[in-house]
């Protein structure tokens, strides 16, 4: 099991209380990942609006299927947009 570090920005960091978190996990990949996350219920189920929140991994924006590796960053964050 991969043991990946896991940074979250914005609303998500708000909502759940959490900057950065070092954990292990199961998951093979972002989407798998975000599934797990959702499962500790709370403000954690808003990760699955995948549209509402992407996904880097060591600083590079990731699809769903990207595969997560042991001692990947993986950030969730809101869309950025400017004007």
């Amino acid at each position: 099991m991969p043991k990946i570090n896991l940074r979250l920005f914005a609303l998500l960091r708000e909502q759940t209380g959490v900057d950065r978190e070092s954990l292990q996990t199961s998951a093979q990949s972002v989407a798998a990942l975000r599934a797990e996350l959702v499962q500790r219920g709370g403000a954690w189920a808003s990760l699955q609006e995948s549209a509402r929140f992407k996904a880097a991994i060591n600083q590079t924006l990731a699809g769903e299927d990207h595969a997560i590796q042991d001692g990947d960053e993986v950030a969730f964050f809101p869309p950025v947009t400017g004007g």
